[in-house]
């Protein structure tokens, strides 16, 4: 019990430091998922199921970038 009331805590912790951050990372994400399904299908004729995994493992490395991106942004235009 005492490792995952900890785990919850850390978790709070990193939203509460990180929420703008998190919050445009989120939409961007969801954002790219529809464009990704959309663009594939129409460019490059593939059914909806490839599009749909391609759509969701490339936007997941993509926001992973964003984030560390936008964290790396705020702490230099705080300067």
């Amino acid at each position: 019990m005492e490792i995952t009331s900890g785990i919850f805590k850390a978790a709070g912790n990193i939203y509460q430091n990180n929420k703008g951050s998190i919050l445009r990372t989120i939409i961007y994400t969801i954002g790219h998922f529809a464009i990704a399904i959309t663009v594939l299908m129409l460019v490059a004729d593939v059914s909806f199921m490839i599009a749909l995994t391609d759509a969701i493992v490339e936007p997941i490395a993509n926001s992973v970038w964003y984030f560390i991106l936008d964290k790396w942004w705020a702490s230099k235009s705080k300067n």
